[in-house]
């Protein structure tokens, strides 16, 4: 009886594992072959880079000022190195902030990131649906993010279709 009752369940559950259909996507490979991501990304490295510098410049000076203040410490009264010291901190205090404000976790990258990339990420969000709706997929899964997957047949890939839903080739 027991053996009956297992061997139904493992029927059960092959029927039901049977009427689900899976599907996967290769984020990595359609965001490859999507020209508009490709223009953000540059445009993020670019604006990266500009930030960067800027950074960079008040950090060299701090360094510069703080040279200048070894070399002639000497030579100044208390009030001088104060008046150095307190404007050395202000400079390193500046490229602090700068930097916080530019890359920090609510700066100026991340908004810009998140302003160029979202349309495309709800585009292609959108197209998936679409096919997955058409076609009864349960599940969809991105085989570029999920260590997960060991192996998973070509058959079920979806890329190409999101791409080609995408207007692209």
């Amino acid at each position: 009886m027991k053996r009956l009752i297992i061997m139904l369940a493992v029927a059960l559950g092959a029927v039901t594992a049977n009427a689900q259909k899976f599907a996967l996507v290769d984020m990595e490979y359609i965001l490859k072959n999507i020209p508009a991501y490709e223009r953000a990304n540059e445009q993020l490295n670019q604006v990266s880079k500009k930030w960067q510098a800027e950074v960079e410049a008040l950090q060299t000076e701090a360094q510069t000022l703080y040279k200048n203040y070894q070399n002639e410490a000497v030579f100044l009264s208390e009030e001088q190195k104060t008046k150095k010291e307190e404007a050395i901190v202000a400079k390193e205090k500046e490229a602090s902030e700068l930097k916080r404000k530019y890359f920090g976790p609510d700066g100026e990258l991340f908004k810009k990131r998140e302003s160029l990339m979202t349309p495309i990420q709800d585009e292609i969000y959108n197209a998936v649906k679409d096919i997955s709706e058409q076609k009864g997929y349960s599940i969809i899964l991105d085989r570029a993010s999920d260590a997960g997957i060991i192996f998973a047949s070509p058959k079920i890939d979806i890329s190409n279709e999101v791409l080609t839903k995408l207007g692209y080739n």
